[in-house]
């Protein structure tokens, strides 16, 4: 099997593309037919890849103008060409719009992304009923299986077919497909953390082992730490009462032996460096330097649960209170993006930040100074001349995929800023030795980091600077796109070999 995919493999026989299938796509259409670039880590991880090998991308149409494109291309691919650069290969699929929600709204988000990031409060909730079972058999299946029936077709007629999957969106999408062809090679990368079994208890066992059975239906299953990995094994052994290989990370399921790799997300380093360079960056830069006092502590973030925001702010102003020497010497530059608007607890937790961020600047502030400055927009060029500029930044989130703001603040920081990392970000097992790490729920140690990088020496911010520069530059998209199909190739060939003996 040759994971390089390209037009033609050694022997001269075409090789098929490979094909990629995640919920959001690279683009979202306007029902004019414009379109603008996808957002997330996601889709910046897959553009990549798309743009690395001869790909298409099969995702759901989630606009009115994503089901109007896709009912006009009658479900084939079409070529999309961004502003950028950029030239996908792009199959929308649109399923029926209620079952869409219930998929979304009601399994996708909050229940399965609450799961693997811990946020549910077991004591009031979620209570499993007839509507969150429903939901998952008539919604979320049902995705799963229109998807996989695009899936299916794309790659019909094709021999040794490569797919990737991507996120916890496609749980079940694996099972459907490897049952319609068993020739498939099925590689899954899941984005979020993989919680510790108990976790997933919360989920009705039914439920539950077909999650298991259709994430273990892939050949390869990746994630972006080593904990991770090491959880999802956990979880086969002790819910599924699989025998699991720790040490080598294989799981053996039904009469396949199933590879779990860390593959952790890199940045495009070069892209990042281009914004910081870019005319509306300077711009921003520019008052934001009119502006500055002595100090700037930066966050950068989704207004998410798990980023952990209120904790943030109160460790800053229990900082202040300790430490009234940085009274209108500091400016502590919030900029949220709003989030998930249509789950109630997101709306709740917006309004929190707000509401707190009023009681912080009424206690600390003065008639010219205000402590938080909170920006609620989405804003790259602004962000980037943020992290040019910062002094500290803060990432505490309580438990994170990658959080790829941890990697491009110091990326393009100018000033030997010092990074607070959260130990439950994914982003910490590589970039923990040179940050701060802190527990993300105790908010006086994060009071006293903010004072410990405030008052650091110029000594050692530098060492700490060079180190995260060094970190994130060590790898790119391509090399995380390289390891992948590495795995891929030599997965392939222990299969071919096991089918000789």
């Amino acid at each position: 099997m040759d994971g390089s995919n390209g037009k033609t493999g050694d022997s001269g026989r075409r090789q098929a593309p490979l094909v990629l299938v995640s919920n959001r796509g690279p683009v979202t259409f306007d029902v004019d037919g414009s379109f603008t670039r996808g957002s997330g880590g996601l889709v910046t991880a897959l553009t990549g890849l798309a743009s690395h090998r001869d790909a298409v991308w099969i995702a759901s149409a989630m606009t009115d103008g994503d089901i109007a494109k896709a009912n006009e291309s009658e479900g084939r691919p079409f070529e999309v060409r961004t502003p950028d650069g950029g030239e996908y290969q792009v199959r929308l699929v649109a399923s029926d719009p209620e079952a869409y929600d219930r998929f979304y709204n009601v399994v996708a988000n909050p229940m399965l992304w609450f799961i693997q990031h811990y946020l549910w409060d077991l004591s009031n909730a979620p209570d499993i009923r007839e509507n969150e079972i429903q939901a998952f058999e008539q919604g979320y299946k049902v995705v799963n299986e229109d998807l996989a029936a695009a899936v299916i077709e794309q790659i019909a007629g094709e021999e040794e077919p490569v797919v990737m999957v991507h996120d916890y969106h496609l749980y079940t999408l694996p099972a459907v497909v490897r049952a319609a062809r068993p020739d498939v090679f099925l590689h899954h990368f899941i984005h979020i953390p993989w919680t510790q079994p108990d976790a997933w208890r919360v989920l009705p066992r039914g439920m539950r082992d077909e999650i298991f059975k259709g994430v273990l239906a892939n050949d390869i299953i990746g994630f972006h730490t080593r904990s991770y990995r090491w959880n999802f094994l956990q979880c086969c052994a002790d819910l599924l009462d699989l025998d699991v290989d720790f040490a080598r990370g294989i799981v053996f399921y039904e009469d396949r032996e199933v590879w779990v790799r860390a593959y952790p997300l890199p940045i495009d380093y070069e892209a990042t460096r281009a914004v910081a360079r870019s005319k509306r960056t300077r711009e921003f830069e520019a008052e934001l330097l009119r502006r500055r006092r002595d100090y700037i502590i930066l966050r950068v973030d989704r207004a998410d649960l798990s980023k952990n925001v209120l904790r943030g702010f109160t460790a800053f102003d229990q900082f202040l209170e300790e430490h009234p020497e940085f009274q209108e010497r500091v400016t502590f530059i919030a900029q949220l993006m709003p989030s998930r608007m249509d789950v109630p607890e997101y709306q709740e937790y917006l309004e929190r930040i707000e509401a707190l961020v009023a009681i912080v600047n009424h206690r600390h502030g003065t008639p010219d100074w205000m402590p938080i400055q909170l920006k609620l927009r989405d804003d790259l060029e602004e962000a980037v001349a943020a992290y040019k500029h910062y002094d500290v930044m803060i990432v505490n989130a309580m438990f994170d995929g990658m959080n790829l703001v941890a990697k491009e603040g110091p990326l393009v920081n100018e000033r030997n800023g010092v990074s607070i990392l959260s130990e439950n970000t994914g982003a910490h097992e590589e970039l923990g030795e040179w940050a701060i790490s802190v527990n993300p729920f105790d908010i006086k140690d994060t009071a006293d980091s903010i004072y410990q990088a405030l008052t650091m020496s110029e000594e050692e911010r530098e060492r700490r600077a060079s180190g995260l520069r060094a970190a994130v530059t060590a790898r790119d998209p391509g090399d995380w796109i390289d390891e992948q199909l590495a795995d891929i190739r030599a997965k392939g060939a222990a299969m071919a070999e096991e089918e000789l003996r």
